[in-house]
């Protein structure tokens, strides 16, 4: 959430930031509101100042009957400011976080610019088969039992896959912890009001599930209780950075992917992901974005899959990221990059709409927060699709060889 003193002191420009990025806030309204809002706050502070010096009467009947009324009139002007506040706070909330200056115009995901690509695609001349079929050749993947138990969109990884799954996120969480980061287990279920302050709400409420009866939301990335763990707190300057890493399901309901591709378990209502949260200085968070990006790109490496770094283009990134890249893994199946991570700046966005502060000294100021994936089932998708072999095995890469028995190779189910 932008700073309203802001918005009120550059309106044009914040005006034009909506424009550009197709906030659906009615601007004009929000500033009408605003000023009414600072007009219904004025006359409430001189009616207390009016109450507290006992309103002027000559005598103690006279007294009475001012007081009544003076009480009668604050109870009557709390309310109009509270509904009038919660109409412009509604508005406000849909201000989008400022874009990078560097951002790349464009609509969509097309429009991203390629900044860099590592390692060598496979053959492109071998007939490649894509994980799902790859999955159920090996006996790792079990689409229909989890399609019969759950529904669609959820998948059981079995054996082999399992523990591949299992040490490719113990892997990242590790290689995180050797970096500094803290790592947690967060609930999977949060409060409307984390959601909102992360930014999820009111952007992407289509894609939340909500628990009915209850003031309970499954989690769609563990950012949402991680970054929320500090919300209305004040932090120690000097403790920045804090860095927080979490294993954790997520729930996603995929409302909008009409159109996309949706093939085998690329688009789940259920996946799994490592995160990397960073909460940090203003002077810094740059900084910190193109770390949680090196941390990324050095998994990346190890597991041997080959991937390319985009900037994200104006029209692909959410209202509240400021800068965003997205690390797309290569898979021979599908015949193309497809997103594996995204690593965003978020400036002071969340910070300020869950209340967080830090302070250093006398002086306090709020602290900006990093969001970066950091892996999720999507790279072992792509290992699976990259690295089979003619007779119908998959090779592990070395990294995970720990966690099938020093195993190089998955073989078919007889």
């Amino acid at each position: 959430m932008l700073d309203i003193r802001l918005i009120r002191t550059q309106p044009g420009q914040i005006r034009d930031l909506c424009k550009r990025r197709k906030s659906p806030v009615d601007f004009d309204a929000m500033l009408a509101l605003d000023e009414q809002v600072r007009k219904l706050t004025t006359e409430m502070e001189e009616l207390r100042r009016q109450r507290n010096e006992g309103g002027g009467a000559a005598n103690r009947e006279a007294m009475r009957e001012a007081a009544v009324a003076l009480r009668q009139k604050i109870g009557e002007l709390e309310e109009r400011l509270r509904v009038v506040r919660e109409q412009r706070d509604h508005q406000w909330s849909m201000v989008p976080n400022f874009l990078a200056e560097d951002t790349p115009a464009g609509a969509d995901d097309k429009d991203n610019v390629e900044l860099t690509s590592w390692g060598e695609k496979p053959d492109a001349g071998v007939a490649r088969k894509t994980h799902e079929v790859i999955g159920k050749t090996l006996g790792i993947i079990d689409e229909e039992r989890g399609t019969k138990v759950s529904g669609s969109g959820y998948t059981y990884w079995v054996g082999d896959g399992a523990r591949l799954a299992w040490g490719l996120y113990s892997l990242a969480l590790d290689y995180l912890v050797q970096r500094g980061f803290r790592q947690m287990f967060t609930p999977v279920v949060t409060r409307e009001r984390t959601l909102f302050g992360t930014g999820y709400l009111p952007f992407f409420r289509d894609q939340i599930y909500h628990l009915e009866g209850e003031d309970l939301n499954l989690i769609g990335t563990s950012e949402q209780t991680m970054v929320g763990y500090h919300m209305d707190e004040t932090l120690a300057a000097q403790r920045l950075p804090l860095l927080y890493t979490s294993f954790s399901p997520c729930f996603r309901t995929e409302a909008g992917s009409y159109g996309k591709e949706t093939r085998g378990m690329f688009r789940q209502h259920q996946f799994h992901k490592v995160e990397q949260i960073v909460f940090c200085t203003p002077e810094t968070s740059d900084e910190w974005l193109e770390k949680t990006r090196e941390n990324v790109e050095g998994l990346m490496r190890l597991l041997d899959i080959p991937y390319r770094v985009v900037r994200v283009c104006e029209g692909d990134m959410g209202a509240p990221g400021y800068k965003k890249y997205d690390v797309e893994g290569w898979f021979a199946g599908f015949g193309s990059y497809r997103e594996t991570h995204s690593c965003t700046n978020l400036l002071d966005y969340q910070a300020r709409r869950l209340n967080i502060k830090a302070k250093q000294d006398k002086t306090s100021f709020v602290p900006h927060t990093i969001s970066s994936t950091m892996i999720t089932d999507r790279a072992l998708l792509a290992i699976l699709e990259n690295n089979q072999t003619a007779d119908g095995s998959v090779m592990v890469p070395k990294a995970l060889r720990p966690w099938v028995d020093g195993r190089d190779r998955i073989e078919p189910v007889v």
